[in-house]
């Protein structure tokens, strides 16, 4: 692509410029320069460590062999590009040279090891200071704690200390390393890296805290009192740790993590005889080997749900026998239309789950009913008596034990959440909204009227109506009406459940997507027999942010032995209702099908009779379940924290496709610019992305230089195949740094440009809307400097008719290849320049909403401080009535006067102890608000924008 010195000075700004800390775009150079495989939570971790400017440190605590040094080694390059150059590594000795080579390979950094021979070789060479020599310096902990004096003086821009865990008492006074580093790198911004962040004790986090920032906690007096003992306040500890401390496998953090439990409960029932005579005339015409009113193709699953309805409620499975009877009436009539299909209409007439539609090919069932012989009208006649006994069974049913069993469940669940105090809330989960209905009707008759709300996949129903339509008055023109009917209608509902009623009956619709945290009581009324349903289920209740345990009640038939070997095995072999974390997905991940898991039960249930066959048959299925499960146990340790963060897998997709994308745009900029800068001086190979450098340009010698980073096609790998012979070209290489930083100083005055569409090769949808067109075009760069340096690129763009171009246009724009011309125009137009001063000051605003965060988040943070100091005077008050109390009591037990006489003087010091520190606890409490206050508004002063605006040019554009 042929390009002009304006593109040239446009790329070069993109690829040099200071972004903000929020987002990939922070990681364009070091991504790009690395030589590395794009991990996600790699480039997450070194986004984490690179957020919040205020921030004096971090801790990445990745487990063994996940990369924290690569993802240390991405903030050094990243540091590097930005020309912040003042970097230092303290590490275990035998690790300096591993460091060294890892800085050198991946990503090109020049690095020292600095040890007291190579200080002295140095000075020796005329090198005044060591540390200040432009090259990353590593050395050893007790070399760097020997250099406490020196290390002080220098400005370091970050220090890395890796395995830091060994400075876990850097805040107690005999730790003298300890104590030598926190003083000599105190104020200087640190990363440490550990795999072992905690071992035995909590306060090993706030010995590392120490060492990063004073003020993340107060006193370790303080830090105990708060959240070692008694009832801590585990989920403030859990806020402050997840601002310095990033742990992608996080089943070692538990101990400072607050999770809940699941606690399982079971209510046992016995059917009726009535009842019981239903089941087992249903279950025995479902054993036909052939029936008109279980379609052959579908028999399988069709059965299974009639099997599922018959546990479920009379209601439930009434209707659909009313269905079948009506569709094998259409039948003998010979109206029976090929395309009625009976499970479809089951599932979608009852609301039941649809994973079972996508387990078959309705449309070819549906081809190969139509095809069946002829129908023999006799046995379709005996089928529909045979229906109708059912029915005629089922209407004669008005005593419902599995009923009055949920009863005795909601007063055991809600007697469990007061002894909590958790609110008196509960999901209750059924199959079928036959039964669903009913049970709204049931419970609105026995003691809960007016405290239920339904939930399924229509919300529909009046009642919910009724609800949503109150709702959308209630939130009219807030941000929380999305416009879609059926999203709010479900937001309504959850809302109506958390703010007025006190039950929930859902069906499975409830299952996904539905936030619960509110809710610590379930009730699966109806159990599937598919792990993965239940599990969802649970997880809508038992998920981050649930401050309670998790009850979980499931029905126990006791005349149908198969239903407790149902319940066993996923209690026991999926481990689903009890403990802190449930079924992992690595366990569940051992089904292929959750669909096929439930056909196998069925099978059971269709084929064993007697206690003894079907225990055999269950045993048989676990010993299969043994090995994919068993194998996996250790595994779901490190797999159980994606309950405590749900979404970490989609937010680790996001930032790759955002990294992916992002360089293979700075592959083309940098590639672009660098042909222009050097086209008399080397020679270019496009389909390698290398050149060869024919004249000495900054220094650098004749020769083979390859990129980096290709530019690629979707789906494939961006990184470079280098040749042994070439010279790895990144942005940080000298020569890259000559053509970014030659072609930012272009000259380009006002021109006429003129984008050559006719003639590119791909589609560019931008400039074939402007194609024929032309306007005015100005690119200035905002330079913000608050609490960090931030660089913003505002391009300003109009038509010749007024129309504004925005942005990501222009952007495309400059994707085409352009030839300059002369003008003769000058641009003077009032809404050109109101539109650029609309755009900056846009950026600005932006710009103080993010360093408003940042403000936000530190100043939270020091208040947090200066409570914790206050508490710690407190407790040290605390601690001498209590010794005082001890005295005491030692006093009347003592067997001398002179014990007596020891123990009284002891007293009497502890006392006036006590009064001083009664009078002295206003005083610290004003000392503490005092520097809380000047630290506060030392932030402030901070704050103050400083911006600048420099126009890079303005040009009269054309697009052919």
């Amino acid at each position: 692509m042929l390009i002009t010195p304006y593109h040239a000075k446009y790329f070069a700004h993109e690829l040099s410029i200071l972004h903000a800390n929020n987002g990939v775009d922070r990681l364009s150079q070091s991504l790009f320069d690395a030589s590395v495989d794009l991990n996600p939570h790699q480039i997450e971790a070194a986004l984490f460590a690179l957020d919040n400017p205020l921030n004096k440190g971090v801790v990445l605590a990745d487990e063994v062999g996940l990369g924290k040094t690569i993802e240390a080694g991405l903030v050094l390059c990243q540091y590097w590009a930005e020309r912040k150059r003042k970097l230092l590594i303290i590490c275990p000795a035998s690790l300096r040279r591993q460091w060294a080579q890892e800085l050198l390979d991946k990503f090109n950094l020049p690095s020292l090891v600095l040890d007291a021979r190579a200080y002295k070789q140095l000075q020796e060479q005329g090198v005044y200071n060591p540390l200040n020599n432009k090259q990353i310096v590593i050395m050893s902990y007790h070399y760097a704690a020997r250099l406490e004096d020196r290390l002080v003086g220098e400005s370091w821009d970050l220090v890395v200390i890796d395995e830091a865990h060994k400075l876990r008492n850097a805040h107690r006074e005999s730790n003298k390393m300890g104590q030598a580093l926190r003083r000599a790198l105190n104020g200087r911004k640190k990363l440490l890296l550990t795999a072992t962040p905690l071992q035995n004790s909590l306060m090993e986090l706030y010995g590392m805290s120490t060492l990063i920032d004073e003020h993340i906690f107060g006193d370790d007096k303080a830090f105990r009192k708060q959240f070692m003992q008694g009832e801590s306040d585990r989920e403030d500890l859990k806020e402050r740790l997840s601002l310095f401390v990033k742990r992608t496998l996080r089943n070692q953090v538990l101990e400072y993590v607050k999770y809940t439990n699941r606690i399982a409960l079971t209510v046992p029932f016995t059917p009726s005889d009535q009842e019981q005579a239903l089941y087992d005339a249903v279950t025995a015409f479902l054993e036909k080997e052939d029936s008109y009113a279980l379609p052959k193709r579908q028999k399988h699953l069709t059965g299974l749900i009639l099997r599922k309805l018959l546990a479920s409620s009379t209601y439930a499975v009434l209707n659909t026998i009313q269905v079948m009877k009506a569709r094998l009436e259409q039948l003998k009539l010979e109206k029976l239309n090929t395309q009625d299909d009976l499970l479809s209409t089951i599932i979608e007439d009852d609301d039941l789950e649809t994973d079972y539609l996508d387990e078959v090919d309705i449309d070819e069932l549906l081809e190969e009913e139509a095809a069946k012989e002829v129908i023999d009208h006799k046995r379709v006649v005996e089928e529909i008596k045979e229906l109708e006994g059912f029915i005629k069974q089922a209407q004669d049913i008005h005593n419902d034990e599995k009923a009055k069993a949920l009863l005795t469940a909601l007063d055991l669940g809600f007697t469990k959440m007061a002894e909590m105090g958790a609110a008196r809330k509960v999901i209750i989960f059924t199959e079928s909204k036959r039964t669903q209905s009913y049970l709204a009707s049931f419970l609105s008759q026995n003691g809960y009227i007016n405290k239920i709300v339904t939930f399924s996949g229509s919300n529909n129903h009046p009642e919910a109506t009724e609800i949503y339509n109150k709702w959308k008055i209630k939130y009219q023109g807030s941000d929380k009406v999305t416009g879609s009917p059926q999203v709010d209608r479900r937001t309504a509902l959850i809302d109506y459940f958390k703010d007025n009623a006190e039950i929930m009956i859902a069906t499975e619709a409830a299952a996904e997507g539905v936030n619960l945290q509110f809710c610590s009581l379930l009730i699966n009324y109806d159990l599937p027999w598919n792990p993965q349903r239940v599990e969802q289920r649970i997880g809508r209740c038992h998920r981050y942010g649930q401050k309670f345990d998790v009850v979980v009640i499931n029905f126990l038939n006791k005349r149908n032995y198969a239903d407790q070997r149902v319940l066993e095995l996923l209690t026991d072999k999926f481990c689903l209702f009890d403990g802190v974390f449930g079924a992992s997905d690595s366990v569940l991940g051992s089904l292929e099908s959750g669909v096929d898991f439930e056909k196998r039960i069925q099978q059971i249930y269709e084929e064993c009779r007697s206690p003894e066959e079907i225990e055999s048959a269950f045993e048989t299925l676990q010993k299969e379940l043994e090995d994919d499960i068993n194998t996996k146990m250790e595994q779901t340790k490190e797999a159980l924290l994606e309950h405590f963060d749900e979404d970490i897998h989609d937010i680790l997709k996001i930032k790759l496709d955002q990294a992916k994308e992002r360089l293979d745009k700075v592959s083309r900029w940098f590639w672009s610019v660098t042909k222009f800068q050097l086209q008399n001086k080397a020679s270019f190979d496009e389909q390698n992305y290398s050149f060869y450098l024919t004249q000495e340009v900054a220094g650098q010698k004749l020769g083979q230089y390859q990129l980096i980073r290709k530019i690629v096609s979707e789906g494939e790998d961006s990184r470079a195949t280098i040749s042994e012979h070439a010279h790895t070209y990144r942005i940080t290489h000298p020569l890259g740094e000559y053509v970014v930083n030659s072609a930012r100083e272009l000259e380009t005055p006002v021109a006429e440009i003129c984008f050559d569409y006719e003639n590119h090769g791909t589609k560019n949808s931008i400039a074939e809307q402007l194609k024929g067109q032309s306007g005015w075009l100005s690119l200035s760069l905002l330079r913000i400097e608050a609490f960090q340096t931030e660089e913003h690129l505002v391009f300003t763009a109009l038509t010749d008719g007024g129309q504004q171009i925005d942005a990501e246009a222009c952007k495309k724009l400059f994707n085409i290849a352009a030839a300059v011309g002369d003008t003769t125009e000058t641009l003077h137009n009032d809404f050109f320049e109101q539109t650029k001063n609309r755009l900056i000051d846009a950026k600005l605003a932006e710009a103080m909403e993010l360093n408003n965060q940042y403000f936000q988040d530190e100043r939270d943070k020091l208040e947090k401080w200066a409570d914790d100091k206050i508490l710690a005077a407190e407790q040290a008050l605390v601690d001498t009535k209590n010794q005082i109390k001890s005295v005491k009591r030692e006093s009347r037990y003592a067997e001398t006067i002179e014990e007596q006489k020891q123990l009284q003087k002891k007293l009497k010091e502890l006392e006036r102890k006590q009064r001083q520190q009664r009078a002295d606890i206003w005083d610290v409490e004003d000392d503490i608000a005092e520097k809380r206050d000047e630290l506060i508004a030392a932030l402030e002063a901070r704050m103050k924008q400083k911006t600048e605006i420099s126009e890079l040019f303005t040009i009269r554009w054309r697009v052919a």
